[in-house]
């Protein structure tokens, strides 16, 4: 049973850092491209990054491009956002979310931001940027 847990949000002053992690287990990781969505107040969400799609390497939002990592440990089951330099757009509910591969196999696709482009979604965790 894939089950995937966020947390790690809070409150957090512009220029400042925080890091998320998501609780993933159930699935093997070399078989799904794992990604980092997030959704805005009043926003239509919008995806931040994305790990191990057909493409390879790590892709990433030109809004988050140079200031995100994303990163995962499949040993501890653990996915993580390191979020530097975080502008108060970043407020928002940051999800975890992974497709199997074999989806879009033979497809250009990184990642999406759409919940039914994925196979399983997390609940999300709560980051406000704010002064």
């Amino acid at each position: 049973q894939v089950q995937l847990v966020e947390s790690g949000g809070g409150l957090v002053q512009p220029g400042g850092s925080l890091t998320l992690s998501c609780a993933a287990s159930g699935f093997i990781y070399s078989d799904y491209a794992l990604s980092w969505v997030r959704q805005a107040p009043g926003k239509g969400p919008e995806w931040v990054s994305s790990f191990g799609s057909g493409r390879g390497g790590t892709h990433y939002a030109d809004s988050v491009k140079g200031r995100f990592t994303m990163s995962a440990d499949s040993a501890k089951n653990i996915i993580y956002l390191q979020m530097n330099s975080l502008e108060t757009e970043g407020t928002a509910v940051y999800y975890c979310a992974v497709v199997h591969l074999g989806r879009y196999h033979g497809i250009n696709w990184v990642g999406g931001s759409q919940k039914d482009e994925y196979d399983y979604w997390g609940q999300g965790t709560l980051v406000i940027v704010s002064s």
